[in-house]
């Protein structure tokens, strides 16, 4: 089982990079009122976001248990009194329904990378069916920088991460898939980006094109 050694694999790859991703925009958005985070992990976003939004609900929904119980854990130390604000829930996102709420906050940090094509676009359009009409949707995950040796040196990891994740957890996709085309069909425009580790991170903000 991959979760409980996750965040030391991601320190002993990546440093704080990832988490760096993560959190980039979050000071950039405005202040939300109910959000879904999509494949949290180990609550590291969860708890930056629980801190810097004190009256936020959030849903947030992982298909690994145990990926809950330790997000579930980490605010509870974090931030005693805090997980109540949170309901954590067990699902598949590709099959199983939404939960009946409307947001105006939308997490989907290293997400998209795990699926086809075909899969994304299902992922992404149940998602926007969730969203307010003034929602922000975070969005942070692996890139393809355009050229030169970062594009390559992109291309090596991302082979190998592909190679060691389908092994290890399962996922389907063996190829990292741009979810840009997917956002703005669905009525998204991109209005800022950060980019990590020479390019091959980046840490978004979409919103509904008015």
């Amino acid at each position: 089982m991959l979760a409980p050694y996750y965040g030391t694999l991601e320190r002993i790859v990546f440093g704080s990079d990832l988490q760096r991703c993560r959190v980039a925009c979050l000071s950039e958005i405005d202040t939300a009122r109910r959000a879904l985070i999509v494949g949290e992990g180990n609550g590291r976003f969860l708890c930056e976001l629980l801190r810097m939004h004190p009256e936020i609900e959030i849903d947030c929904i992982d298909a690994s248990q145990l990926m809950l119980q330790l997000a579930r854990q980490r605010v509870d130390q974090e931030l005693p009194g805090h997980v109540e604000r949170v309901c954590f829930l067990h699902q598949d996102i590709t099959s199983s329904a939404l939960p009946k709420h409307q947001y105006d906050l939308l997490v989907t940090h290293f997400l998209v990378d795990c699926f086809s094509e075909l899969v994304l676009t299902g992922v992404i359009k149940r998602l926007a069916r969730t969203a307010t009409e003034d929602v922000t949707w975070l969005l942070a995950d692996f890139c393809i920088p355009p050229k030169g040796m970062a594009r390559l040196r992109a291309h090596g990891w991302l082979a190998a991460m592909y190679f060691f994740f389908r092994i290890t957890a399962r996922i389907e996709a063996s190829e990292l898939v741009d979810p840009t085309p997917i956002m703005q069909a669905e009525g998204f425009a991109l209005t800022r980006q950060h980019l990590f580790r020479r390019g091959m991170l980046k840490s978004e903000i979409w919103r509904r094109c008015q």
